[in-house]
């Protein structure tokens, strides 16, 4: 599946709810069903700096695919993270990279954060592309 149908997926699924409450619950049941990180990866290297809750991102190069792994000690930012690894996970760094990451907008979720967390949707999609980065001028 391309970003761009992940992306409609999510979209199409969150437009289910009728309320934000709703919404929130979904996001933090998407984080639930992370794969759990290792401990040892939860380091100072791994942590997504600037956001309020610690969030730790991992990623490894794949026959030419990104896969990611993260982790987040508060449960709507760990939602969060989940909701861009579902998007841009086994996907490869070119495709990563040319994502257009916009569509965060058309959930509505940013408006109904506190600013902080909402800075924190920025930073994760940042950090991942970085990473993709890394893998596509350093391909396994």
């Amino acid at each position: 599946m391309t970003i761009p149908e992940k992306q409609q997926q999510l979209l199409e699924e969150l437009a289910l709810f009728q309320d934000w409450t709703e919404r929130y619950e979904y996001v933090i049941s998407l984080g639930k069903r992370l794969l759990p990180l290792a401990e040892s990866a939860k380091t100072p290297e791994h942590l997504i700096k600037g956001c309020q809750s610690q969030v730790w991102l991992d990623a490894a190069c794949e026959h030419g695919k990104v896969r990611y792994f993260a982790d987040s000690d508060s449960l709507i930012t760990k939602g969060m993270i989940a909701l861009f690894v579902r998007i841009l996970d086994d996907q490869t760094p070119d495709e990563i990279l040319q994502a257009d990451m916009s569509f965060i907008e058309k959930t509505g979720l940013k408006e109904h954060l506190a600013p902080t967390r909402a800075n924190a949707l920025t930073l994760m999609t940042t950090q991942m592309k970085r990473r993709a980065l890394a893998f596509a001028a350093h391909p396994d």
